[in-house]
């Protein structure tokens, strides 16, 4: 875990040497979940060619099973070393991302580059040295493997986590015209050359991505208040791409967790809503269109690092200073996020579906809440609580879930499994399920199910 919570440091120095030089490749990358319809998956092995990218890479994608069309792909991507990379073999079997991908009929990516330990990490998270190259390699292929050529065309929503925020911010500028919003979560791509880190290469800021929607995300332990963290380096970062940016007029925010440093804490609350604002206002309708613009009717502004917001038309300050939010509701959202990661929430979960019982397990289905996930399922016998699962997600860095959580924002493997087994079941026993989110919002009971006869 130490080796890479220090990667982004070393790298922020320029100390690393390029993997090529000293770090021969270094599994295992293997122990992944099956990849069954409505999962597919490729892998490319490191190209040898100047220009392609140094290290293998797995891509993983979710299709929504009802999606007879897709208008759009939204990416997970992890951050540097070699335990994150691994963590992204599970992005595509979150729940919750799911549920957001489900509600806009977009498709679930989440790649997991073969990074040996202690090696570059601009070998990748720089999309110029051949991930993004191989990112769009990937989304044709994907689409001919799940029957979805538009895979291949359609806009991007992307997420990243340290070097994967250097890697989407990095995209943003490289293909403006593609990508519908970017969340950076403590990684940023960088726009001016810098003496101090001399492995990264600046990039150019193009008009166009002036009007994609950008988060900058990063926990107050990461140079905000704390100044003496291994991540003190990440706010300064931020800091100067979010005023080279937003002092051009571009659509960018700043959202500060006040309980975290460099691990993804509660981000996921502000995160897909922020997400689901934007690609419901960009995504056009039909596949080969190009995106719609963001509305400016809406729009609220807030000092970067504060934590109060305003209809920008009251704002008092200088917007061209000002973090820049879509809409009052996330603007509110925002306010909470800020000040305890609490976002609120109102709305049940979906009851689960297919419960069934066979011998003496019991299975289901469900579906997260898009707003607050999954926390854990009540079994109820004959009307009476039979048992949690799990009694206790595990989540060190925030609000327990049913799938636990890793430190780039993934599941843990083995995948948890949505069973039970009741060993004193009876023939006559009628069972119900009851899915709980994170904020323990109850949802209504799922069918009764009986043990088949």
């Amino acid at each position: 875990m130490m080796k890479h919570l220090l990667l982004p440091v070393l790298l922020l120095l320029g100390v690393l040497p390029h993997a090529s030089e000293l770090f021969a490749q270094n599994p295992p990358y293997d122990a992944f979940p099956t990849a069954e319809p409505p999962y597919y998956r490729v892998r490319y092995d490191a190209g040898k060619e100047p220009g392609q990218l140094k290290y293998p890479v797995n891509y993983t994608i979710w299709i929504p099973p009802a999606a007879k069309q897709l208008r759009g792909v939204i990416v997970h991507q992890h951050g540097c070393g070699e335990g994150s990379c691994r963590s992204g073999l599970t992005g595509a079997y979150d729940l919750h991302w799911q549920a957001l991908a489900k509600k806009h009929d977009c498709a679930l990516l989440s790649p997991a580059y073969e990074q040996p330990d202690q090696a570059d990490c601009q070998m990748w998270c720089d999309p110029r040295n051949g991930s993004d190259i191989a990112f769009q390699k990937c989304l044709s292929d994907l689409g001919e493997k799940s029957s979805h050529p538009e895979l291949a065309q359609v806009p991007w929503a992307l997420w990243g986590h340290s070097g994967g925020g250097h890697w989407a911010g990095g995209m943003v500028l490289l293909h403006p015209d593609r990508v519908a919003a970017a969340w950076l979560r403590s990684g940023v791509p960088l726009l001016k050359e810098d003496p101090k880190r001399t492995s990264i290469k600046a990039h150019t800021l193009p008009v166009g991505a002036l009007s994609v929607p950008i988060m900058c995300n990063l926990g107050t332990k990461e140079g905000v208040t704390v100044k003496d963290d291994r991540f003190s380096g990440v706010w300064p970062a931020n800091e100067a791409f979010f005023k080279e940016v937003r002092g051009q007029g571009g659509l960018v925010g700043v959202a500060v967790d006040p309980l975290s440093s460099h691990d993804c804490g509660n981000q996921r609350y502000l995160a897909i809503p922020w997400l689901d604002a934007c690609l419901t206002a960009r995504l056009p309708k039909t596949t080969g269109e190009a995106l719609s613009p963001m509305p400016t009717s809406d729009v609220w502004l807030a000092q970067p690092t504060g934590s109060t917001a305003a209809p920008a038309v009251k704002f008092e300050g200088n917007a061209l200073e000002a973090a820049w939010l879509p809409s009052e509701a996330i603007a509110k959202a925002w306010m909470q996020y800020v000040v305890d990661t609490k976002v609120a929430d109102v709305s049940a979960p979906p009851s689960p579906t297919n419960v069934r019982l066979s011998g003496n397990q019991l299975t289901w289905e469900s579906e997260a809440d898009l707003e607050s996930g999954l926390a854990r399922f009540i079994i109820e016998r004959d009307g009476e609580v039979l048992a949690t699962i799990p009694e206790q997600g595990k989540n060190p860095f925030g609000r327990p879930l049913f799938q636990n959580l890793q430190y780039s924002d993934t599941p843990t493997q083995p995948l948890v499994a949505m069973r039970y087994v009741d060993d004193n079941a009876s023939a006559a026993a009628t069972y119900r399920v009851i899915a709980v989110n994170t904020v323990g919002l109850k949802s209504a009971p799922s069918e009764a199910a009986t043990k088949a006869k």
